[in-house]
Order: structure tokens, then C-alpha cells, then sequence
């Protein structure tokens, strides 16, 4: 048997990027959530996913909604990331956001996004992963991105 902790720990040595995912009901109704699960799956087919917790409200509002955008945070946006890893409240009372190609959520000042129709949600064990065909996307900017590693957030320093 594998002691969680012992799990979280060595895995924290490996860092990951921080991303907020949006989506909107078709009655106007804003959902996000902060993962670090975000990951390229497929070249071709273009595909992408995350893996969120399967107990995530937020979450299972964005699965009805059928698509998501994939906001790549910036190193600067640490706030914005915790603002959408908390629990319960409008999550976009305040924050400053245009809309995708498809109608949903783009945080202002992120590194990229990618806008995504759900292909496919995958049950493994206390997460899923959703798996994402990939709509439209853009790169924003050249800054760094906003890191966890070691649990705790980071940015990147250039090994130059």
C-alpha cells in the first residue's frame, strides 16, 4: 500500500503548470476551477485535457456545459489561481474576463488558452480525466507561468 503522503510527495517533485477552467450554462451561469492537470494529448486529432477531483462541484456544472477554456495563468496571476481553487461564491465577482471564440470565459492578461468540447470523461479513481477536443486556441503572451512545485507556487527563472 502506498501512503497518500509519501505519493504527494514524491510527485510534488515533479512541477506543473496552473490553469483555471471556464465554461458558461446557456443560462449565463459562470463556473471555473484551478487545476494543475493540464496537459497536451493528441496532435492529431488536436486534444487536450485535466484531470479534476470527480468531487468538484464546479466541475460537474462545467461537464453539463460541454466544453471548457483552458486559461494558462501567468506568473503574476497567483491571486486569480487562488480565487478559483476556493470553494463555493462567484468565483468571477470582480474579474476582469472577454469570452473565447465559443461564448466561454477568458481570464485577461493569461499566457494561452484553449478552448475545448468535451470528447470524452474517464472515472480514475478520486479524479477524472477529461479529455478535450481542442476548438480554437491562442498564445496571448511571451511572460512565465505560474508553477506549484514542492507544494507550493513558483515562477520560472532562466537557466540562460
Amino acid at each position: 500500500m502506498v501512503d497518500p503522503r509519501h505519493f504527494r510527495t514524491v510527485l510534488g517533485s515533479y512541477p506543473t503548470g496552473v490553469s483555471v477552467i471556464t465554461s458558461v450554462s446557456d443560462s449565463g451561469e459562470r463556473w471555473g476551477l484551478a487545476v494543475g492537470t493540464f496537459t497536451a494529448i493528441s496532435l492529431d486529432p488536436p486534444l487536450a485535457g485535466f484531470m479534476p477531483d470527480k468531487r468538484s462541484t464546479s466541475w460537474k456544472q462545467i461537464e453539463k456545459t460541454g466544453a471548457f477554456c483552458v486559461n494558462i495563468l501567468a506568473a503574476a496571476q497567483l491571486d486569480m489561481c487562488r480565487r478559483f481553487a476556493a470553494r463555493g461564491g462567484d468565483k468571477f465577482d470582480g474579474v476582469s474576463h472577454g469570452h473565447s471564440p465559443g461564448g466561454l470565459p477568458l481570464l485577461d492578461d493569461v499566457l494561452a488558452w484553449v478552448e475545448c468540447g468535451i470528447e470524452k470523461v474517464i472515472e480514475l479513481g478520486d479524479h477524472v480525466l477529461v479529455v478535450g477536443a481542442v476548438r480554437a486556441l491562442e498564445r496571448v503572451s511571451d511572460g512565465t507561468p505560474l508553477l506549484f512545485h514542492g507544494g507550493s507556487y513558483h515562477t520560472l527563472n532562466s537557466l540562460d
